[in-house]
């Protein structure tokens, strides 16, 4: 089951759904999703300094990305086959019983833009900004502007409160991160 802009309504008056700042539903509230829009920090991948990466050596992702921080006047322009990670500019947060997924806007994906690689689904008890795993498959660069709508949540409730929700997880990573932030791979993570 997915909430309804009735029931994401609901939640974000009851303070069960915290979107901070606070979205305007007039153009961020569909039937089924509330969307978020993009911020201002990006990593971008130092490739031509990097050989490669071993998810099971961090050393690898030392130093991997760069960060660019784009001013609320200048669009990062992502290229053809770029691949970059961005943040929502939006902080979100929910409860043990509600999980969300985050799906890309089919206006930005007919440009060949895709928000995220395989990451879609986000835990119960989620808190924090989504990092966005940004890559421009289509033919031409494309303009991503600050505070643009980038992105939609789709929230599902849970069959019960979950034992250990995302922010009671021992070692979790991503947990209250305030801006984009790169991936967290290890050896602990992959074994």
């Amino acid at each position: 089951m997915i909430l309804s802009d009735k029931d994401i309504k609901a939640a974000l008056k009851t303070g069960k759904i915290i979107v901070k700042p606070t979205p305007d539903l007039k153009t961020q509230l569909g039937s089924s999703s509330l969307d978020l829009r993009l911020g201002y920090h990006f990593l971008v991948f130092k490739h031509r300094k990097q050989p490669f990466v071993d998810p099971l050596d961090p050393a690898t992702t030392d130093g991997m990305t760069e960060e660019v921080i784009i001013s609320k006047n200048e669009p990062y322009v992502i290229h053809p086959n770029e691949f970059v990670l961005g943040s929502t500019l939006e902080w979100v947060e929910w409860p043990n019983d509600l999980a969300a997924r985050i799906e890309g806007r089919s206006s930005l994906g007919r440009m060949g833009l895709v928000i995220h690689s395989t990451a879609s689904h986000i835990d119960a008890g989620w808190r924090g900004v989504l990092t966005l795993e940004l890559r421009n498959i289509g033919m031409v660069p494309i303009l991503l502007h600050p505070k643009m709508r980038i992105c939609q949540l789709m929230f599902e409730p849970l069959s019960s409160p979950a034992d250990q929700p995302y922010y009671l997880k021992k070692g979790a990573q991503y947990f209250g991160r305030k801006s984009t932030t790169e991936s967290a791979s290890g050896a602990k993570n992959y074994k």
